[in-house]
């Protein structure tokens, strides 16, 4: 089943506490019928689940449902213009509630409102909105549905009153403690009193704890919460037992400080370990902050009318005043301006947009008006497909996270038995149920896997966004995982390491011909091709502004030429392998011309001449030198591949130092040298901008397009290039080595973290407030040591 054939959801996830939660959800999603793949990503709290046609919205909620987690839900404010009466707020009540996705809607006829309770991400704006039209009306944002701040804000807040809470309520054991430790007289608080100090944090507080285990345990598994509730419960209640049974001379022998202390350090760690992955995750949200919400649309009379940007249609024209984000991508048809494209293209200069430049959606207009007539807006926009790839490789997994998962499902049975088996230990030798007790809890709550469990998609996260930033879009997660192992890299001549715009140079005659004649003939034979050479034969017929002939039998052949009749006479227009696949010699070539040559042949009963030889010129990018050196730095052999002829090849290839060249290359001779090399086991990178790169790409272990490619290219390959800089291979190559160290890195230190403190909590050199403490401290040095690639830029010499 192909991609285009799957149906895809995404949901917000709600009651996610570890890496074991995320492992189980993601196991009963990809059991569930229908569902081919399913990805769950613990810090974005989010959910893609890719099924067949069967699959619908309703069934995948349910899943997540049984299996002990919930849906995000959100409410939003429309503006349901043409609303005149309560028949038609019913019918676009009804119309909305059998949307999947909605899960109420309220539209209120007086004020021509609609509140919608959605489930995040699981419902566009674009469905709402084709919902309401098919009845007869139109739906409009009343505020920026940009990010889900608000949410955000909201729960950060309720954290904090949880925290504060839990602070006030543990000071007066901290105040115990230290009156211990600084060798005073021991001190304690009346038994009752520290029972109605902990009671609170045990069950109200510490409710989502147990909420989250029993979650956990019926739906067959056991995550974080289990530990704590275990822990917490067994000091809080063997606490209550011993005030019970002795009652005043429980005084200083009871555990309630060890569940005050636990509960309130396991949700400050919590609360810090979100905002550190807010962080990590910030690239997602600078890219949705840059969808404008409304468009400024110039209509045919000249006047000006604000729309909301959704609505804006292909070949509507769009107006963009300084200050504000381009509303939809397109071409600069009037006026000129400086436009910011930093955020889509990792390029931090302002460039120059005239009539004639593409603009793409989100970036800034800093000091110009323009008048943009719209290729492409909402979902097909530049910026939509970046934050769908974005998206699609924060939300994958590598071989190494599947194996955590694996590691996650078994490590907290594996803990308590630890847990049950010191207490056991301790009571065996003789040393009494407080060590015991004291012991056991101090496993259960050290041994929580969440370090483990942020280890990787905290880094995938990070690493992505970061290079997202400067212009590097990876398009999922296995593209990022093998690009890092690459050994070899192809690229492409045209367009890649050359400008990709050539320009006509010298016309050498070789037959009765002017040149304005040969000119003329070879720009006719030309007419509708975008191929690059075509435009430079074609700009500089315009230039001297020669009449372009009719065309008839035209054909074209793929990396040769192209060849048709004009006033009934049948003329060639190609390079060598045109003539040669013919089975005649070679025509004569200039040695000392480095660039691409075309010759213009004309077909005659029995024979066939040559009229002329074009030369083109083609610019070298002056990155790519730099490029070469930068990929043998990294210790990955640079290749030349083109479809230029050997020589023009090889000269290239000698000016920047690449050693092994192929030109000539047709686009399956392309991807049979790729073919030819990864069948050696090696790892090989293509790099390409032309439709006939596409093969190549496809073939390779990672194909890398150019930005200012064709959009076959970069449908077909894995990393695109937001901006033609060849020295961006080496930067995907190098963000995506430091990715995976980092991903080694955290691994490394949560493993080593649970080798050492299990056994320490097991022997009592841990109490179970510092097991909580050394826990939070862990996840939290996992999290800030992803944080560290969010300084991570290309190193761009020259």
């Amino acid at each position: 089943m192909t991609t285009q054939q799957l149906r895809r959801y995404k949901l917000i996830i709600e009651g996610m506490t570890c890496n074991a939660c995320a492992a189980r959800l993601e196991h009963s999603l990809s059991k569930a019928d229908g569902i081919v793949e399913a990805a769950v990503n613990l810090p974005l709290e989010r959910a893609m689940v890719d099924g067949d046609a069967t699959l619908s919205l309703e069934s995948v909620v349910s899943v997540v449902r049984q299996t002990g987690f919930d849906v995000g839900v959100e409410t939003r404010q429309f503006s349901v213009e043409g609303l005149n009466d309560a028949a038609g707020a019913l019918q676009v009540e009804k119309a909305l509630r059998a949307l999947p996705g909605v899960v109420d809607a309220n539209v209120n006829p007086a004020t021509e409102q609609a509140q919608l309770r959605l489930m995040s991400l699981a419902v566009t704006d674009e469905d709402l909105s084709a919902t309401v039209e098919a009845v007869g009306y139109r739906l409009v944002a009343v505020h920026d549905p940009k990010v889900s701040l608000e949410r955000e804000q909201r729960k950060a807040a309720h954290d904090r009153r949880l925290i504060a809470g839990g602070a006030i309520l543990t000071a007066p054991f901290l105040v115990q403690m230290l009156v211990m430790l600084s060798g005073g007289s021991a001190w304690h608080m009346h038994p009752l009193l520290e029972a109605a100090l902990t009671t609170p944090l045990q069950f109200v507080l510490g409710a989502r704890f147990y909420r989250g285990a029993c979650n956990a345990l019926r739906g067959g598994g056991a995550n974080m919460d289990v530990l704590i509730a275990l822990g917490t419960s067994a000091a809080y209640f063997y606490s209550w037992y011993l005030l019970i049974t002795l009652g005043m001379d429980a005084r200083g022998q009871m555990f309630f400080e060890a569940s005050a202390f636990i509960i309130t350090l396991v949700l400050l760690g919590k609360y810090l370990e979100t905002r550190a992955k807010r962080g990590a995750a910030q690239a997602i949200r600078e890219l949705l902050a840059l969808r404008p919400s409304t468009a400024l649309l110039r209509l045919p009379d000249g006047s000006l009318i604000e729309r909301p940007a959704q609505e804006v249609k292909i070949g509507d024209i769009v107006v963009c005043r300084p200050g504000q984000q381009v509303a939809a991508d397109g071409i600069v048809v009037s006026g000129e301006a400086e436009i910011d494209e930093a955020l889509l293209t990792g390029e931090s200069a302002a460039v120059l947009k005239k009539p004639g430049d593409t603009v793409r959606t989100g970036s800034i207009s800093i000091n110009g008006v323009i008048d943009i007539e719209t290729q492409a807006s909402g979902a097909d926009s530049t910026l939509a497909k970046m934050i769908q790839l974005v998206e699609n490789a924060q939300a994958g997994k590598p071989a190494v996270q599947r194996l955590v998962d694996r590691v996650s499902g078994v490590f907290v049975p594996f803990v308590v038995a630890i847990a049950v088996g010191t207490c056991l230990v301790w009571l065996t030798v003789g040393a009494g149920f407080e060590q015991a007790i004291i012991s056991a809890v101090a496993v259960l709550v050290i041994a929580c896997p969440c370090a483990l469990g942020l280890a990787t998609p905290t880094a995938i996260l990070t690493g992505s966004g970061a290079a997202a930033r400067s212009g590097i879009l990876i398009k999922d997660i296995v593209s990022l995982e093998q690009a890092h192992s690459l050994s070899h890299v192809i690229l492409d001549k045209t367009g890649t390491l050359t400008e990709g715009k050539p320009t006509l140079g010298k016309i050498k005659l070789l037959a009765g011909l002017g040149e304005d004649e040969a000119l003329q003939l070879a720009a006719s034979l030309q007419q509708g091709s975008e191929h690059p050479i075509a435009a430079a034969i074609r700009a500089a017929a315009e230039e001297r502004k020669l009449t372009l002939l009719p065309v008839e039998r035209f054909k074209s052949s793929v990396a040769q030429g192209v060849e048709g009749d004009i006033n009934e006479v049948h003329y060639l227009l190609g390079n060598e392998g045109m003539f040669t696949h013919r089975g005649l010699d070679p025509p004569p070539r200039d040695l000392h011309h480095g660039g691409a040559q075309v010759w213009l042949g004309i077909s005659l009963p029995g024979r066939e001449t040559l009229l002329a030889r074009f030369e083109i010129v083609d610019a070298l990018r002056p990155q790519s030198a730099a490029a070469v050196r930068r990929l043998k730095q990294l210790g990955v052999v640079p290749m030349l591949v083109s479809g230029d002829a050997v020589p023009v090849a090889e000269r290239l290839a000698e000016r920047l130092g690449i050693a092994n060249v192929h030109g000539g290359a047709l686009p399956e001779d392309k991807a049979r040298i790729v073919k030819e090399i990864t069948d050696r086991g090696c790892h090989v990178g293509m790099v390409g901008d032309g439709i006939n790169d596409a093969p190549a790409l496809a073939q390779a272990t990672v194909g890398i397009a150019m930005g200012s490619g064709t959009d076959v290219a970069m449908e077909t390959a894995a990393i695109t290039l937001m901006r033609p800089d060849p020295r961006l291979v080496a930067s995907a190559i190098e963000v995506s080595r430091r990715t995976f160290r980092k991903i080694k890195q955290n691994l490394f230190w949560a493993f080593l973290y649970n080798v050492i403190g299990l056994p320490l909590a097991a022997l009592g050199y841990l109490s179970p407030p510092l097991a909580a403490a050394a826990m939070a401290f862990s996840s939290l040095s996992v999290v800030a040591n992803s944080l560290r690639l969010r300084n991570w830029e290309p190193r761009l010499e020259n």
